[in-house]
């Protein structure tokens, strides 16, 4: 068995796999890629016009432990969701991450009750003996179960997205980590669920304070407009990498709409959304629709038939896939992440990234109290953006 690296990094999604690599290129911690464009092929799966396609896209298994990476390096450890979408993304990542140089661990750590613990098991030696530990949501129950064990003297967190925002507000108000559209509830069963693991929870959230005393220190490495607090040390994510590995991408005429999953997530009511995208696909002469990866089969059939719009289903983080191209001169995009990093991403490349406000209309019955400001936020926040005109948000009919 390898011995343990120095820097040990935890993925649950791709777009956290992508920032791994990018603070890596940042710190000057990667080793000597260059073979990555040759290893990917030219085109995202497609759904076409009225039709969906479930397909699980996930290939054969890679080797749980590949020593790729140089002794003492930079260890990528993937715990996979379930959802297939994200871990065919994710092993494309894994790849990319490997033609980099860096070793990657796949470590399951779902699907079933003792799946965690026998991970966290698997993973409790290199978490201890760890020097720098990278995690990539600090909102996950089970990042924050590994850092009950963490030693390290440097503790960073990588980009997130939007949820990146709500994790530096939260820890400079000292106040429990909770993702800002989760809605309290679920009966004495998940009262006793969060009682018990509430002392987990207060171990991760003083991880994340800088200690002086210690020597710890803890990094945000984000593209997010966060101000950090308390010794907390910020990093800008510039997706230099990215930057450096693909494009420019050759622009088409027509516009890109980008899809999200504030409906999968009970933010935003299903019937206002598909209104919004049907009226931006009329006013903006949009022909295709990237779809977030954890956007339902039904859904985006029914947007197809409603719109005309060719789905797309990115086999890649989107500013992967809009850097290599094709790509329209126009994004549209409702508030998320990538109205924050595209423009880093496709800067100097003519791209214009534009973000359409969400109406308070359109949120759903089951929506958190948080989540109008929170995503007013996201829009108000954005670089380098065109927003939309009050018009082009249009309520549901």
């Amino acid at each position: 068995m390898p011995r343990s690296a120095s820097t040990l990094a935890f993925v649950e999604s791709p777009v956290q796999l992508l920032n791994v690599l990018e603070w890596a290129h940042a710190r000057g911690a990667a080793p000597e890629g260059g073979r990555l464009l040759a290893a990917i092929p030219n085109q995202p799966t497609r759904e076409g016009t009225g039709r969906a396609r479930t397909a699980d896209p996930t290939p054969a298994p890679a080797s749980p432990e590949t020593p790729t990476g140089a002794e003492g390096g930079l260890r990528i450890v993937v715990l996979p969701p379930i959802d297939p979408m994200s871990r065919g993304q994710l092993r494309r990542m894994a790849a990319l991450a490997r033609d980099e140089g860096h070793e990657v661990r796949w470590q399951e750590a779902r699907g079933g009750r003792l799946a965690p613990f026998k991970a966290l098991a698997a993973l409790a030696r290199d978490v201890r003996a760890a020097r720098t530990v990278v995690v990539g949501d600090p909102f996950s129950r089970y990042v924050q179960l590994l850092l009950t064990l963490v030693r390290a003297e440097e503790l960073v967190v990588v980009d997130d997205g939007t949820a990146t925002m709500e994790f530096v507000a939260q820890t400079a108000r000292g106040e429990r980590l909770v993702r800002w559209h989760r809605v309290g509830g679920g009966g004495l069963p998940a009262r006793v669920r969060e009682l018990a693991y509430a002392p987990v929870s207060a171990t991760a959230r003083r991880r994340f304070t800088p200690s002086a005393g210690s020597g710890r220190t803890v990094e945000v490495f984000s593209s997010m407009p966060v101000t950090p607090h308390g010794g907390m040390t910020l990093r800008l994510n510039d997706f230099a990498w990215t930057r450096d590995r693909f494009g420019p991408p050759r622009l088409t005429k027509g516009t890109d709409l980008v899809g999200t999953s504030l409906v999968e997530t009970g933010v935003v009511d299903p019937d206002h959304y598909l209104a919004a995208v049907r009226v931006l696909t009329r006013e903006h002469g949009a022909t295709r629709y990237f779809a977030h990866r954890r956007e339902s089969a039904e859904k985006l059939r029914a947007l197809s038939e409603a719109t005309g719009l060719e789905i797309v289903r990115p086999d890649l983080p989107l500013e992967l896939i809009a850097r290599r191209g094709p790509v329209g001169r126009t994004i549209v995009s409702f508030p998320s992440t990538v109205v924050h990093t595209l423009p880093y991403a496709l800067a100097g490349t003519g791209v214009t990234v534009a973000v359409c406000d969400v109406d308070p209309e359109w949120l759903s019955a089951a929506a958190s109290p948080r989540a109008r400001g929170f995503l007013a936020g996201v829009t108000d926040t954005a670089r380098d953006v065109h927003r939309l005109p009050a018009q082009a948000a249009p309520a549901a009919g």
